[in-house]
């Protein structure tokens, strides 16, 4: 579990590139830089201490290597200053372990973990609880898999608990109607799945300016992940950190 409130700066990366989509939208993209190395620098320097990491091509299917030649890249830029959470298209262990080689430290498992628990028990055994996390991706109370266009009939609850009975404590929570739409971020909903099932829960989704960043923090979860607010400047990373 984190033992303290975590901001995390998001990156998101489509065919090598930093992007931001509107509610997981492929159609509804926008490019914020093509040198992803450079943008995990800016958010280093603003104080970030974890990066989280997305490979939206491999969420959606797509071929993949100019994402993980960027992770790579990213990876090195944050060596002995930060840690970096990744998460998209982790289907398989050879995909979790390609991560931690490429130099993250902690995966997040959401399709996979619904669809594949029997793997995903094994990704805990194998790489350690410290190291994974549960992704959930919610659209009207339902669990939203493979880049959030398929829906799954798994209460979401019932998802979280078994990964706390595994050992895993992190827990990314994505109101997917909310992101990338800086409509604010659903706390409630988020500290309910908390309170559920026991989880540290990293909320996502939304967040568009600094009182979200105090609202998330005063209900007691773990983290927030913030992306468009960053990029559009609506949130100064240094004032988010020192909240």
């Amino acid at each position: 579990m984190e033992d303290t409130f975590t901001v995390y700066p998001a990156i998101d990366l489509r065919h090598g590139q930093v992007v931001r989509l509107a509610q997981g939208d492929p159609q509804r993209q926008k490019v914020y830089g093509n040198d992803p190395a450079v943008v995990a620098r800016r958010w280093l320097e603003s104080g970030a201490l974890w990066l989280h990491v997305v490979n939206l091509d491999g969420a959606f299917g797509e071929p993949e290597k100019a994402n993980h030649a960027a992770l790579e890249a990213i990876c090195r830029e944050a060596s002995f200053r930060a840690n970096i959470q990744f998460g998209g298209g982790l289907r398989t262990l050879e995909d979790i372990q390609r991560a931690f080689t490429a130099g993250a430290s902690r995966v997040v498992l959401g399709t996979l973990a619904a669809e594949q628990p029997e793997l995903a028990t094994q990704a805990v055994a194998l790489f350690g609880d410290q190291h994974v996390a549960l992704g959930v991706d919610v659209r009207g109370g339902r669990i939203r898999l493979r880049g959030w266009m398929e829906e799954s009939s798994m209460d979401p609850a019932v998802l979280g608990r078994s990964f706390y009975q595994m050992g895993v404590r992190a827990c990314v929570f994505t109101n997917i109607a909310r992101d990338g739409l800086g409509q604010g971020v659903d706390v409630e909903t988020s500290q309910q799945f908390a309170r559920e099932t026991g989880l540290a829960v990293i909320a996502s989704g939304g967040v568009a300016t600094l009182d979200d960043v105090r609202r998330v923090r005063q209900a007691g979860l773990s983290g927030v992940i913030i992306g468009r607010a960053l990029y559009e400047g609506t949130i100064d990373l240094k004032d988010a950190i020192s909240l």
